[in-house]
């Protein structure tokens, strides 16, 4: 079987390479691509932002109209936000610019093949390829796709031989994922990323009202400035770092504080201190114990604690 500017398949010859669009995906993707020797010829960059973006990661490639992308691209990746997807693939099948052969692949993580159905249908070769990975717009993200997992999911062998081809170039280690699971996958991902991100928020927040009221209350000129910016995310990093590494490792059994002992008391002494200092911040907590407590056989007095007075925030 053969196909336009694929060699020896199913493993990717040298290909030319379209981005849509120049965010901060899409455009990792590229550089590593072109790391592994691919060309990334032109790329679509509407706003000034993705336009600079482009230029500092790309910066051989043609900023064009997403018609001349798909026209001169053996590898089209589609990286947008999940809600703009349909609306991108219905504008490409629309211009008849992608040839048959051509492998287009997405990035969204809730998303399988079936999504790109308009441009299959034209005889092109599906692929959703997911980055298991954050991404904040620096060099780091194009560092970190050499150790991130990547979600594949294929209409057929021979496009996952491909998809998990491109992946290994770029050094990341592909995973298969079915499409029927592709929502319950990226739910996962989200849950334990996003989440991480709102949960260690609220603890610098606590951490520096404990710091707040500490002032004044017999520092010596040694200790460290309670106000003093980063503080409350020193004190947390190494913990939560870790944490995070021992639950990895552990699982559940990583578990440790006073849920873990069932120290109904001490629970109860943090949802009052939560609850005076900002009453969402003790609610977080209240949900993260219940969750927490479930993986433990935590005492009846625990869950009373958690449970009793969820609805009665002034009495805490």
């Amino acid at each position: 079987m053969t196909s336009p500017g694929i060699a020896n398949w199913p493993t990717p010859a040298r290909l030319t390479v379209g981005i849509v669009s120049a965010g901060r995906v899409g455009t990792a993707l590229g550089a590593a691509l072109e790391r592994a020797d691919h060309v990334v010829g032109a790329v679509v960059a509407r706003s000034p932002q993705s336009r600079s973006r482009a230029a500092r990661r790309l910066p051989e490639s043609q900023v064009l109209d997403l018609a001349a992308v798909a026209a001169r691209s053996e590898l089209l990746i589609i990286s947008v936000p999940d809600a703009a997807l349909s609306a991108v693939i219905a504008d490409l099948a629309d211009s008849g610019a992608v040839r048959p052969g051509t492998i287009v692949a997405h990035t969204a993580g809730a998303h399988g093949v079936a999504i790109l159905e308009p441009l299959t249908a034209r005889g092109a070769t599906p692929l959703a390829l997911h980055p298991a990975m954050t991404f904040v717009d620096s060099d780091d993200d194009i560092t970190r796709l050499r150790s991130a997992c990547f979600g594949v999911t294929a209409a057929d062998e021979i496009g996952h031989a491909v998809g998990t081809s491109l992946v290994l170039e770029m050094g990341g280690e592909p995973v298969a994922v079915a499409e029927k699971a592709r929502p319950l996958y990226h739910a996962a991902l989200a849950h334990g990323a996003n989440h991480v991100v709102a949960l260690v928020s609220d603890a610098v927040a606590a951490l520096r009202i404990a710091l707040e009221q500490s002032v004044g209350e017999g520092f010596s000129a040694a200790d460290p400035d309670p106000l003093a910016a980063g503080l409350p995310e020193r004190i947390l990093g190494p913990l939560v770092s870790a944490a995070l590494q021992n639950v990895l490792e552990l699982g559940p059994a990583a578990l440790t504080g006073p849920v873990a002992r069932g120290d109904a008391d001490a629970v109860a002494a943090h949802l009052a201190a939560l609850g005076a200092a900002d009453p969402d911040l003790a609610e977080t907590y209240r949900a993260m114990s219940l969750r927490a407590a479930a993986r433990t056989d935590a005492p009846p007095a625990l869950i009373d604690v958690l449970t009793g007075s969820t609805h009665r925030r002034g009495d805490l």
